[in-house]
């Protein structure tokens, strides 16, 4: 103390300690950080967190989180149990719940997992087919089967797996679009368009046209703007030649079967939907009239008309 006084500083200070915030936000980023960081020192953390905030959503979800990360990467099975015990409890606290990205499917998704890292496949199976709501989880079904040698009930899960996430990638791909052509970068634009074309080209059955045909002509066609954007010319012609290659080739044999799209084997008949035109070579034309550019317009004319 005498020396904290001479020092004109505090006992704390000199002895290196520093007093946590323990108010409820603030031991929440703590915790979160603590398994952004995979520090272990977070399971500690979080049973402290417990004793004094036992009925907070937050921090019972968020120490559950903790657990059944570590639990994950250590295969400790007491963690995997405590996590399921904190997750079972978020649940009959989930009314005080205000991320709109945490829910009852969320949790439940979380359990089966811990259940997963029991070696308890089938109770993890049952929650998941039981909140499977819009094939979140066809994916995770999918896959569990076939650890389990359940090959031919997983493959339709997997199907309408691939087909929900390659509409996502879509979106996704559209959106990063949208603002790289609002910014004026065309590169990027070029660079998530070349990706994407080249996934959907991938998933094509060999001499079989799907309604991926009609998504690419589009994608082609801007990707054509973005190289004429960046002064390269000749790319910009083989990419609208690519675009008209591809729409005339959709629509000489329309196709919006699911099944047609490679390594999709759906037991029921699915069928695609758009609003992207009438047909695939519309479709195109109405991405190079929305450029409002007479140059572009002109050099698609005339990979039309040869």
């Amino acid at each position: 103390m005498e020396m904290a006084d001479f020092f004109d500083t505090s006992v704390d200070v000199l002895l290196g300690y520093r007093m946590k915030d323990n108010r409820l936000k603030e031991t929440v980023a703590r915790l979160k950080q603590y398994r952004h960081d995979k520090d272990p020192a977070g399971l500690n953390e979080a049973e402290k967190a417990l004793k004094k905030y036992p009925n907070s959503f937050e921090i019972v979800h968020e120490s559950a989180a903790l657990y059944r990360a570590f639990g994950l990467e250590s295969g400790k099975k007491e963690h995997a149990l405590r996590a399921l015990e904190l997750l079972d409890k978020s649940l009959l606290l989930l009314s005080q719940n205000e991320d709109p990205e945490i829910g009852e499917l969320t949790i439940y998704g979380a359990i089966a997992t811990a259940h997963q890292m029991l070696g308890e496949n089938e109770k993890a199976l049952e929650l998941l087919k039981q909140h499977n709501v819009g094939g979140y989880y066809c994916d995770r079904i999918g896959l569990t089967l076939t650890d389990d040698s359940g090959t031919d009930e997983a493959v339709p899960y997997l199907s309408e797996a691939l087909n929900i996430h390659v509409t996502a990638l879509v979106h996704t791909a559209m959106g990063y679009l949208n603002v790289y052509m609002n910014r004026g970068d065309f590169s990027a634009a070029e660079e998530i368009l070349q990706w994407l074309t080249g996934m959907l080209s991938g998933l094509r059955r060999p001499e079989t046209p799907s309604f991926l045909d009609k998504v690419n002509g589009p994608c082609f066609a801007c990707m054509a703007f973005a190289q004429y954007k960046t002064g390269k010319p000749d790319a910009a012609r083989a990419s609208l030649e690519s675009a008209k290659r591809t729409a005339e080739a959709f629509d000489a044999a329309p196709n919006y079967d699911g099944n047609a799209v490679r390594f999709v084997e759906h037991p029921e008949k699915i069928s695609a939907y758009d609003d992207l035109g009438a047909t695939a070579m519309e479709s195109v034309e109405d991405v190079i009239q929305n450029f409002e550019d007479e140059a572009f317009s002109a050099m698609w004319k005339a990979i039309k008309e040869s």
